[in-house]
């Protein structure tokens, strides 16, 4: 019996990438693992797997009765909905603890680091597993992606390492100038609808019973969106509603401005504008210097619901 290896839904490529690099290491250790999805994949995930070789993992949204690992998530709410009624085998993660418990005894690894395929390269270090050229050039972008070309806060000494040495695993030695093709691909928005833009990364919490939205949109140039902003915030408030959330964030992330501009539609919007000392005016403000939904945001949000 197969056990699956996810990450959460709306994927991002560290999911992705993730999955099937922690899928290999698994197989590798006699485990017989299969990759799969929750969601369907961006553009820049598809730029990943077409430039080195990459297979698209299957798509599963049903885990009642399987053994599975998780990567990139450990929050109830990013999880398959019946996720209680896995056997949960193991965690990789690089993101706060989240509110999933198991049954019995795990393996977890999770370390504050830039991307969960830095935490997947040392576990291939420690149990001394040799890496295939195609799954480290798709590991070395998912981290270039997660750290923004290591601008993020997030970004650490070991996620630079293991991007040098990934480089030379799968040959590419302007990994630099890679990653800007792969952030040019990320930014395109012609043809998006509105809800395209508002699910490319889209993460749902539960704040002390409450659930909070929060999309990240990382572009080159998030001007490209100026003429759009009403219509994502007319799809957020339909979100919002779909949803039952009592707040919903969409984060217009500037990697070359170096911040992100905050859309937020709110049952309180005081919370918000308290986390981050600011006010908004027409449901957004600009943060300076945030990249990072996981440090710059959510661990100023959840304390306002608590």
């Amino acid at each position: 019996m197969s056990t699956y290896v996810f990450g959460h839904t709306s994927p991002d490529s560290d999911s992705i990438v993730g999955a099937i690099s922690l899928s290999y290491l698994k197989n590798q250790l006699g485990e017989d693992c299969v990759p799969t999805r929750q969601g369907e994949i961006s553009a820049e995930t598809q730029f990943i797997l077409d430039t080195f070789g990459g297979t698209l993992p299957e798509l599963k949204t049903s885990v009642a009765g399987e053994k599975v690992y998780l990567i990139d998530f450990s929050d109830k709410a990013q999880a398959p909905k019946d996720i209680m009624e896995a056997t949960i085998l193991g965690i990789v993660d690089h993101h706060k603890l989240g509110d999933l418990t198991t049954d019995t005894p795990l393996e977890c690894w999770i370390r504050p680091i830039g991307c969960s395929n830095t935490v997947v390269y040392e576990m291939y270090k420690a149990h001394d597993i040799e890496i295939p050229k195609h799954i480290a050039g798709m590991m070395m972008m998912a981290i270039l992606s997660d750290t923004v070309i290591f601008k993020s806060p997030t970004c650490t000494k070991v996620d630079t390492k293991a991007v040098k040495e990934l480089s030379k695993i799968c040959g590419v030695e302007d990994y630099k100038k890679l990653a800007m093709e792969m952030f040019i691909v990320k930014s395109a928005t012609e043809g998006a609808s509105a809800r395209n833009l508002n699910t490319r990364d889209y993460k749902a919490f539960e704040m002390n019973g409450m659930k909070v939205g929060v999309n990240q949109l990382e572009m080159i140039d998030i001007s490209a969106l100026d003429d759009r902003n009403q219509e994502i915030l007319d799809d957020m408030a339909a979100m919002k509603e779909e949803d039952g959330l009592h707040t919903m964030i969409v984060l217009l992330t500037d990697i070359m401005k170096e911040g992100s501009q905050l859309l937020c539609l709110s049952d309180d919007v005081s919370k918000i504008e308290n986390a981050f000392n600011v006010k908004l005016e027409n449901h957004q403000v600009w943060l300076p210097g945030v990249l990072s939904r996981k440090k710059q945001v959510i661990p100023f949000v959840q304390p306002q619901f608590s």
